[in-house]
């Protein structure tokens, strides 16, 4: 399937992003088909980019293909220029510098938008681009820290823990992200307008904090319950994980009364059918109830015991089984790649199917301003242009 069948043909991204959030929130587009045009600078691109032997690095790899890349010096007027070329006819351009940087260089929202008009321009920051930490840097740990999801992540009795992946960095800015430009891209179709779009990864992880709120104004009297005392962080019975034999983990999520008894019946446990949501002193007991259980089977066992139960209960896999696990495979979630060094690589597939569209890889991850030429050449710059360009270290 080409890709003028993708859903985001025909529309073009301007990708001034590094790290995470902005690049991988990029490549989601461009895998749906729009033209992502990654602006890097001249002396290493991406930060992400290098590693120590000189190679293009894993994370790099596994967030920026499906783009091409542009190396322009944006300290030099002619660099301007170019993006200024570039914005005319753009749908959407996506930052992640702080407040006022864009603005500083020429390029922010009201000089572009005065260019174009329906330009949809996304601004991603830790803090948003209002309020007192606007000029504050951060990390992912930082955003879940002042967003409440750190302090409630974790075993009871245990430290804050900030979990396997970026939550703030991921669901806060590379998903919300995309979503409010996708709002905004159709609006601009309809209308001939475009939006500034401004996304704060600290916001955007709040906004995530549904269960904790509302555990908090059901059961709490204004105040969260303690870590993993929550009721899906380790309160019920039937909800939580259990270590097993070998020392790995079974993970309960039988909330619903026909999971936890389909569980129950499957193990030959049927007196534990009433203890599944009991609190308490009685809560307490059913939990080391279930650990023992739990405990008496290599978590090999309980794999195949649990592969045709439809209760809920699944073995807690690491990374490396989880990519040769059958619904991984049949998903065909893992698929390779090619390095701008020419290395294999492993990569995650889109994890959207719809009809009428087939993920595929049209681009591989780019060298370092790998098309500069190209875009430069059709954005009106001749080859002599161009050579000057060079020669002045600007493209």
């Amino acid at each position: 399937m080409t890709a003028g069948t993708k859903p985001l043909s025909g529309i073009r991204v301007l990708d001034f992003t590094q790290y995470l959030p902005g690049p991988l929130c990029t490549q989601h587009l461009a895998d749906l088909g729009a033209d992502v045009v990654k602006i890097e600078n001249r002396k290493g691109g991406d930060l992400s980019r290098p590693t120590p032997d000189g190679s293009t690095s894993q994370m790099f790899l596994k967030v920026n293909r499906n783009k091409r890349s542009l190396s322009i010096d944006l300290r030099q007027a002619e660099g301007i220029e170019i993006v200024r070329r570039l914005a005319r006819d753009a749908d959407v351009l996506v930052e992640g510098f702080r407040p006022g940087v864009m603005d500083k260089l020429g390029l922010g929202y009201a000089a572009l938008s005065a260019l174009n008009p329906r330009l949809v321009y996304c601004a991603i920051t830790g803090y948003g681009q209002d309020g007192p930490f606007r000029e504050f840097g951060g990390h992912d740990i930082n955003y879940q820290s002042l967003s409440g999801v750190l302090e409630q992540s974790g075993a009871a009795g245990g430290p804050p823990a900030p979990g396997g992946f970026q939550v703030a960095d991921i669901a806060g800015g590379s998903l919300t992200s995309a979503m409010a430009l996708l709002a905004a891209l159709v609006d601009a179709q309809r209308t001939g307008q475009g939006r500034f779009v401004d996304v704060s990864m600290t916001d955007a992880a709040l906004a995530c904090m549904v269960m904790g709120l509302s555990t908090m104004d059901s059961f709490g009297n204004g105040k969260p319950l303690p870590r993993g005392e929550d009721y899906t962080s380790g309160k019920l019975p039937c909800y939580g994980v259990y270590e097993t034999a070998d020392g790995r983990h079974v993970a309960l999520g039988a909330l619903e009364p026909q999971f936890w008894r389909a569980f129950c019946d499957a193990v030959q446990r049927p007196d534990l059918i009433a203890k599944g949501w009991a609190l308490g002193a009685d809560g307490d007991a059913a939990k080391a109830e279930i650990a023992a259980l739990i405990k008496s089977r290599s978590l090999r066992d309980w794999s195949e015991l649990l592969s045709t139960v439809d209760g809920c209960a699944t073995p807690v896999l690491r990374l490396d089984e989880v990519l040769e696990h059958p619904l991984t495979r049949a998903r065909g979630m893992v698929r390779e790649g090619l390095s701008p060094e020419g290395r294999p690589y492993r990569q995650f597939a889109f994890p959207v199917r719809m009809s009428g569209y087939r993920f595929s890889v049209e681009r591989n991850p780019p060298a370092l301003g790998e098309h500069n030429d190209e875009l430069l050449k059709s954005l009106g710059y001749g080859d002599d242009d161009i050579a000057a360009l060079h020669s002045k270290n600007v493209a």
